[in-house]
């Protein structure tokens, strides 16, 4: 897939960020260095690097010790954002993982900007085997997950605000899967995904786009606002596994 297709170019700002963050890193790595490239919500719309970190993978010949203790005391922790999140690969250990890790590496292979080095991603091709499995086993861990947090929350919303807030990406990348697994090219747009995702398995859009919407939020939603969110966001996650668990793959 181009690398311009399903994602956002990101503002210059990032980019010159992204670039300066890499540099030392590069120059660590030396002749180890395979290729840099900027994954996830970066590259989408409405993307806020005041609430989200920037994702950045970087993929190197060999992450031996000599390597990791070059690479570690080159890689910036920034006080203000942008922040960065950098995931560090072999080649060897990126196509070893791909049928392990199926959502992860096809979001990665579907969305993805490369800043510097080879196209390690070029004739890709990430198993889809287990995919609808994994897909429904990650939802039903994060609903547990969700559920337990309420439960030990639910007189605190400040922290039910912050559980939201916290976990609601990883879903992004789950909506973005199971439309994949539909047929369906997913928007670049995180509402829109959700929106299709609602849609598509017939789900109220407006309770599954609390979670992400309360991120975005300038400010937190009052008490009240906060604990219905979050039961309407659980009851949509526990019927969507459930669709999942029927669903006929085209």
């Amino acid at each position: 897939m181009p690398e311009t297709q399903a994602r956002i170019e990101p503002p210059p700002a990032t980019l010159d960020a992204a670039r300066r963050w890499l540099a030392p890193v590069r120059e660590a790595l030396g002749p180890d260095f395979v290729a840099a490239y900027l994954t996830g919500s970066v590259l989408t719309q409405g993307f806020d690097p005041a609430h989200s970190r920037i994702n950045l993978l970087v993929v190197s010949r060999t992450l031996d010790s000599a390597a990791l203790d070059r690479v570690s005391p080159a890689i910036i922790v920034t006080r203000k954002p942008p922040h960065f999140d950098p995931l560090f690969m072999t080649r060897d250990q990126m196509m070893a993982s791909l049928d392990v890790f199926p959502i992860e590496w096809l979001d990665l292979t579907e969305r993805h900007l490369r800043l510097e080095g080879e196209d390690v991603f070029a004739g890709v091709e990430v198993p889809r085997t287990y995919l609808r499995l994994q897909c429904e086993q990650e939802l039903r861990g994060k609903h547990i997950r969700l559920r337990q947090e309420y439960l030990a929350s639910a007189a605190h919303p400040e922290r039910l605000a912050e559980v939201l807030a916290r976990l609601s990406s990883g879903f992004h990348t789950l909506f973005r899967t199971l439309l994949r697994l539909r047929g369906e090219e997913a928007p670049a747009s995180t509402e829109r995904v959700i929106e299709r995702v609602a849609d598509s398995f017939g789900l109220d859009a407006r309770a599954l786009l609390g979670a992400h919407l309360m991120r975005r939020a300038a400010k937190r939603p009052s008490n009240d606002s906060v604990r219905e969110t979050y039961r309407a966001f659980l009851s949509e996650i526990d019927r969507l596994i459930g669709a999942i668990d029927t669903l006929r793959l085209p």
